[in-house]
């Protein structure tokens, strides 16, 4: 019989074990040695140590399940369905991503070109799928995108502002007005 504290812990740890896995594999390839054998391990185990690393911010990224709703990322966009609120938005029309302190919850802003704006809670159903949507957004610094979410909000009062914190993530760069055009 196993626990099931340590179940849980393997399916969250999961992608990282194999990624582990991988890298065994390869230097198992490197220590038998050889002119193919070498190489082929070296790219391997290089695909793997890769693979850890993206699995290892994507488990960081996750959070426990405590906010109602779902969210879902489903060719090139992005949905939340919550009880009172939610909506869709276009991965490639997004030209901003911030996270919120609002009343005490932590949400995503995901702002389009048309000013449309969709809030989903950081610990929702399925938000640890926007990692890799996120991910996909051009110039996106993923390291920064983890730490955001590792920084805690401060404990300051929220009865006047709707928004205590705002941190913006990502921004897509505007076209502006070019002179002598």
């Amino acid at each position: 019989m196993i626990r099931p504290e340590f179940l849980a812990m393997l399916r969250r740890f999961s992608e990282v074990i194999w990624a582990s896995a991988i890298i065994g594999f390869g230097l198992w390839l490197i220590l038998l040695g050889g002119y193919l054998l070498t190489p082929v391990g070296t790219a391997i185990g290089a695909f793997g140590v890769a693979w850890a690393i993206l699995a290892l911010r994507r488990q960081r990224f996750a959070q426990t399940v405590e906010a109602p709703g779902i969210v879902e990322v489903d060719e090139g966009q992005i949905g939340y369905l919550g009880p009172q609120t939610g909506g869709y938005v276009s991965i490639p029309e997004l030209t901003e991503l911030r996270l919120l302190s609002l009343r005490g919850r932590r949400v995503w802003r995901l702002k389009q070109a048309d000013g449309q704006a969709l809030l989903i809670p950081i610990d929702a159903t399925g938000a640890d799928k926007l990692f890799d949507a996120f991910a996909s957004l051009p110039g996106m610094n993923t390291l920064a995108l983890v730490a955001a979410l590792d920084a805690k909000p401060s404990t300051g009062s929220t009865t006047l502002s709707l928004a205590a914190e705002t941190k913006t993530i990502w921004y897509r760069p505007g076209r502006g007005v070019l002179p002598g055009s």
